[in-house]
């Protein structure tokens, strides 16, 4: 991989620098400049640069919770972010912490190499088939719409171009529909014990990957291996306490383990801050991600577009750049337009500044 990102950043004429890790950033009011200590080959280096953007993904640091025992647990505890190839587990007892994304794959993944999977799953996910969303979650990026014309540019701008406001209205339908054709999948994945929500208001996926980014699995399989018995489900208990080879739960169920995984996610993108900087620019700045739209996990007030995402922050010269595909393609654009404007000495009105 790092050996095909130099011989592109080549081609682009980019400077990147691959096995390189950011230590600490500091902001100078003075000189109007960052101060970044990276350490690449053995080395420390101290960059100057006038604009810093934090282009880590929409998450932040891995969320680990604590659990009581957790110290006299014997076999292997790890975050989902540490999981690399489901073989060494073979004929293994895993317990998988977490409902979503990460906690199907690996379960998917441990499961494929021969092991025993159980997922707790302490609260409801909203589920969603990977055809579902071809058929209706991204019609603007299909072969038909090509041939209409709208290219990847022309989508990523109309996508961009609805405002929040009004997704509700939009997504209530496409809801609706979805599960009413995969009834018969939701039926039995229910019958499993597994708990199901569509969003608190029934807007399903796409509202709340803007609003609070986690919450669900896009199915490509795990499901159905759910249904079939392949991967156990313990859901709607809470964890007890830890012994030293089992997870033990509120109502006295005991999970043998030899791994324990925790998908458990991550914390917002201001996580980064407060570590590469200080705890008091990632609280001047105020959450990343999210709309105010006062449901779960996402209070308000309403902000009406991502907070502090591609835009100018409450520290000066300081940027968060994330999102899927999509947002990283088409934000990135103005992102890069407003540090070349400050870069160029033109002057700048920010709207809604204080």
């Amino acid at each position: 991989m790092g050996d095909w990102l130099e011989a592109y950043a080549s081609i682009m004429e980019l400077d990147i620098w691959n096995a390189t890790t950011c230590k600490r950033a500091e902001w100078d009011d003075a000189s109007k400049r960052w101060t970044v200590e990276v350490e690449r080959e053995g080395q420390t280096i101290a960059l100057k640069p006038a604009q810093l953007v934090l282009a880590t993904g929409m998450a932040g640091v891995p969320n680990r919770p604590v659990f009581e025992g957790q110290d006299r647990f014997r076999g292997i505890a790890r975050h989902s972010s540490e999981h690399q190839d489901g073989a060494p587990y073979a004929d293994k007892t895993c317990v998988v912490i977490g409902a979503n994304n990460s906690a199907h794959d690996i379960a998917a993944d441990l499961w494929e190499h021969g092991a025993s999977v159980t997922m707790i799953q302490r609260s409801p996910t909203l589920v969603v088939k990977s055809e579902a969303l071809e058929r209706y979650g991204r019609p603007l990026y299909s072969e038909a719409a090509v041939a209409a014309g709208i290219d990847a540019d022309r989508a990523d701008l109309i996508a961009a171009s609805i405002p929040y406001r009004i997704l509700p209205q939009l997504a209530k339908p496409l809801v609706a529909r979805i599960k009413q054709e995969d009834a018969l999948f939701y039926e039995r994945l229910g019958a499993t014990g597994f708990m199901l929500t569509f969003g608190e208001d029934e807007t399903g996926i796409g509202l709340m990957y803007p609003r609070r980014g986690a919450g669900y699995y896009i199915d490509v399989g795990a499901s159905d291996l759910i249904i079939e018995g392949h991967i156990a489900v313990k859901s709607g208990v809470q964890i007890s306490h830890f012994t030293e080879d089992a997870v033990v739960m509120a109502d006295g169920t005991t999970l043998p383990a030899d791994l324990i995984i925790y998908a458990t996610g991550y914390g917002p993108m201001n996580d980064w801050a407060a570590q590469l900087i200080s705890p008091e620019v990632a609280e001047k700045i105020g959450p990343c991600w999210g709309l105010g739209s006062d449901t779960a996990k996402d209070p308000g007030p309403w902000e009406g577009e991502l907070r502090n995402m591609w835009k100018p922050t409450k520290q000066e010269a300081l940027w968060f750049q994330g999102g899927n595909l999509q947002q990283a393609r088409h934000f990135s654009l103005y992102t890069a337009l407003q540090i070349k404007a400050r870069m160029e000495g033109m002057p700048i009105s920010v709207y809604g500044a204080d």
